[in-house]
């Protein structure tokens, strides 16, 4: 990989492939002149996909926010698949704000790839976004060290299932 390839790539992972993002952020120009092919983009974007999926944790929602990110940008079935996947395995030993805020960005990742799924994917991963909520809903505030409502404007549970509440309304309309 050349040197001005090299850059590019940085800049292509730094701004999770959003030529937006990369104008906001004054690296746009850096990047075009790279002359980057669709080809090799949409390799990055592979590459990206599988390491975001890689990093999904049941401690933070870093990786499943990361994936609503690049699928604004790129489209893809296997992100949804595969982070539904882990939820349905491991999300229900998180604590309550990460299975909240999972929930309601694996929501927002169906929305952002509704149109690349097939009808099972579709209501496979919005089941498992639909428990993951409900379970939010019907188990006891817990929160792991850090995790402080107040950072998240939530002031108790009954907050807490509100929003729970508002994305599985989301959900609903999403899949009819």
């Amino acid at each position: 990989m050349n040197e001005n390839m090299g850059s590019a790539k940085v800049l292509f992972n730094r701004y999770l492939g959003s030529k937006s993002a990369m104008y906001r952020g004054g690296d746009y120009e850096v990047y075009n002149s790279c002359g980057i092919s669709d080809e090799t983009e949409q390799e990055w974007f592979k590459e990206l996909i599988d390491r975001t999926i890689a990093e999904l944790s049941i401690r933070d929602w870093g990786a499943i926010t990361s994936l609503v990110m690049i699928s604004s940008v790129c489209k893809d079935s296997l992100s949804v698949e595969k982070a539904a996947a882990f939820a349905a395995r491991n999300i229900k030993s998180a604590d309550s704000m990460v299975r909240l805020i999972f929930g309601e960005q694996l929501v927002e990742l169906i929305r952002a790839n509704k149109i690349v799924l097939t009808r099972d994917s579709l209501f496979e991963a919005s089941r498992t976004a639909l428990q993951t909520l409900e379970n939010v809903i019907a188990e006891p505030l817990i929160l792991d060290p850090g995790h402080e409502l107040a950072q998240f404007q939530v002031k108790d549970k009954r907050a807490l299932n509100q929003r729970a509440g508002k994305s599985i309304e989301a959900l609903k309309e999403l899949i009819n």
